[in-house]
């Protein structure tokens, strides 16, 4: 067995790795950017190297750095965890000259599944099947054209040496190819270097299924079983789940079958998953359901697969990578239960899915009902540099139904702020009536997705109870008091509430002597339906009380502004554009909330700001 491990990756990824290396008693050392010194990785490993600047180019994807670190420190191994230099076959090439095993397939199974025309022709003739479409080596546009034509309507152009929903044309028409197919190789040649594409069949309900593959360096290939990830945004994954919903015995058996003669045909060793796309229109079949690619890397979603199996996959490949045979044969795995991953993002879903950078002060959730897989604590920093995911939270039950209880309920109670966070929209969409009944496809979430983006405002008990924890007044509730029953007295008083999104509520309390005067928080959490809203005093009428909020604009993130377009005292109209903040290489428009005049201007060009930033006051215009 290896004795010691080097990871090459940060985050989630790294620290899960370190969990199981440090169960088998491998010692593991870290490597870090500038901006993840404090990272909990760095921290959870035995060892630390610092690898560069913040930039990934400059760190993360230097695989000199990483090599250097490794053989500084004694390491004996290097895991890649997944993204950055996973799949990178020069990279896995110069850890073995370098003397070191890799935690990985052999870097010629990773280049022989590298390009998706090369790939797709060595699974036709491992008797894998494949999308139809065109493969070939003429790219010239009017051969394009005419493959196109010949297959039919709609199809999808796709970059030979594409990833990441990079790449990627849906084409409707004859008449809409051409401009597509120039757009599509733009995008190829800026992104990967390489303008080639190939031409695939659109499938019109597209089911994302894929399988998780496990070979040694024996010849044994086993699989793991299928995952669903069809709940999509942009071609990333959002929720994924295992086993896949409606799929039979028999589907599942030939379509596994096909994964483990997929990793056979490229000598594949350690784990890896092959990815298909089903035509769900008639249900899981079968003939509908084709080989798309294969990841030559360990996936994001792979703890639904350990769930439902009981196997640490991670433990796999360290004990593959240390020359062992598989720990099981294909007869001893089976599938136990339902599991379930939504991936937590530091996002806006209802601006657009804005990342929200900035420190995390509160990071709390159930850990009895569901694994949290994350490399974030309380105090951690999001920052503009890598992927923003916080978190994968995952459940395992009895029952698919069960499973989506137990991961809504699990959003629901999870606290993570005061970033926003993506946490309501998957909550949401959990929900979703064709989610529940199975009824998925890769277009569900684009096909509903203002439904699906929209922020519900706190319900009326939430509201008063924030009320009441606001007013300094623990216990009362707004239905508990009998004050309305005395002489020459209001029965009630209205408190002014707003949230952290700008909205203001009007909420009845009892009128107590005790809040007379306002002693209680200056801002409370309301945790409800997968949201985190942060409440505070907007307004009391009747009483003295805070100022109004209304017309106050504050920044939505931590972020730059980039210009500043109107002056103090200028006169500015309802959506008129007051400034231009930027964080993560996002723009966003500040607008005017009505027709006004600019009272305050806090913001100034190049000037750093934190989220709920008071930038600029505006004043109703009056009359």
């Amino acid at each position: 067995m290896i004795q010691s491990l080097l990871i090459a990756n940060r985050g989630e990824i790294a620290c899960r790795i370190i969990r199981t290396a440090r169960r088998l008693g491998i010692r593991t050392i870290a490597v870090y950017s500038d901006a993840d010194a404090k990272a909990l990785h760095v921290r959870s490993a035995d060892e630390a190297v610092h690898i560069g600047p913040a930039a990934a180019r400059e760190s993360y994807l230097v695989g000199e750095r990483i090599i250097a670190a490794a053989k500084a420190t004694g390491a004996e191994a290097i895991h890649p965890g997944y993204g950055f230099l996973s799949e990178n076959a020069e990279f896995a090439q110069a850890v073995l000259d370098a003397g070191l095993v890799w935690v990985g397939p052999k870097p010629a199974s990773i280049t022989a599944m590298g390009l998706k025309d090369a790939a797709k022709a060595r699974m036709i003739a491992a008797g894998v099947p494949v999308t139809p479409g065109y493969l070939g080596e003429d790219q010239s546009p009017e051969r394009l054209q005419a493959e196109a034509d010949a297959i039919g309507y709609p199809v999808l152009i796709k970059a030979v040496a594409g990833g990441g929903g990079k790449g990627m044309r849906r084409v409707e028409s004859s008449a809409d190819f051409a401009e597509s197919l120039a757009s599509c190789r733009r995008e190829a040649a800026s992104s990967f270097g390489d303008d080639r594409v190939l031409i695939e069949k659109y499938i019109l309900s597209p089911r994302h299924i894929e399988v998780q593959v496990f070979g040694d360096s024996h010849g044994d290939v086993v699989h793991l079983f299928e995952r669903d990830c069809s709940l999509q945004r942009r071609h990333q994954k959002v929720i994924e789940e295992a086993p896949a919903p409606g799929m039979d015995a028999a589907t599942r058996e030939a379509v596994c079958a096909a994964a483990v003669r997929a990793a056979k045909a490229v000598d594949y060793e350690g784990a890896g998953t092959i990815e298909f796309i089903a035509d769900g229109s008639e249900g899981l079949r079968a003939d509908r359901i084709w080989f798309m690619e294969m990841n030559t890397r360990l996936q994001v979603e792979h703890p639904v697969t350990e769930e439902i199996t009981g196997v640490d996959l991670v433990e796999w490949q360290l004990r593959v990578a240390s020359g062992e045979p598989l720990p099981k044969r294909q007869d001893e795995l089976s599938i136990n239960g339902w599991a379930m991953e939504a991936r937590l993002y530091a996002e806006d879903a209802t601006r657009g899915f804005l990342p929200s950078i900035g420190r995390v002060e509160d990071f709390t959730f159930p850990h009895y009902r569901a694994r949290i897989d994350t490399g974030v604590e309380a105090g951690a920093e999001i920052t503009p540099f890598y992927d923003p995911m916080i978190a994968k939270v995952i459940v395992h039950r009895d029952t698919r139904s069960e499973a989506i209880a137990g991961l809504r309920e699990t959003l629901e109670e999870g606290v993570v702020g005061p970033l926003i966070t993506n946490s309501g929209f998957l909550w949401r969409l959990l929900g979703h009536a064709a989610f529940e009944a199975g009824v998925v496809d890769t277009g569900l979430i684009e096909r509903d997705l203002e439904t699906l983006t929209t922020r519900p405002e706190p319900s009326t008990e939430a509201l008063g109870l924030a009320a009441m924890r606001l007013a300094g007044t623990p216990g009362l509730t707004p239905w508990s008091s009998q004050s309305g029953l005395r002489m020459n007295a209001p029965a009630r008083r209205t408190m002014r509430l707003s949230d952290q999104f700008g909205r203001t509520f009007a909420v009845d309390l009892p009128q107590e002597p005790a809040i007379d005067y306002w002693p209680g928080e200056d801002v409370t959490g309301i945790d409800e339906g997968g949201e985190r809203f942060l409440v505070r005093l907007a307004r009391a009428e009747g009483g003295a009380g805070g100022s109004a909020t209304d017309g106050a604009i504050l920044s939505p993130m931590p972020g730059k502004v980039i210009s500043v377009d109107v002056s103090a005292g200028q006169s500015v109209t309802k959506g008129q554009k007051l400034m231009v903040l930027e964080a993560m290489k996002m723009e966003h428009a500040l607008t005017a909330p009505f027709d006004g005049v600019v009272a305050e201007l806090n913001a100034v060009a190049g000037a750093q700001v934190q989220v709920e930033a008071v930038l600029a006051q505006i004043e109703k215009a009056e009359g």
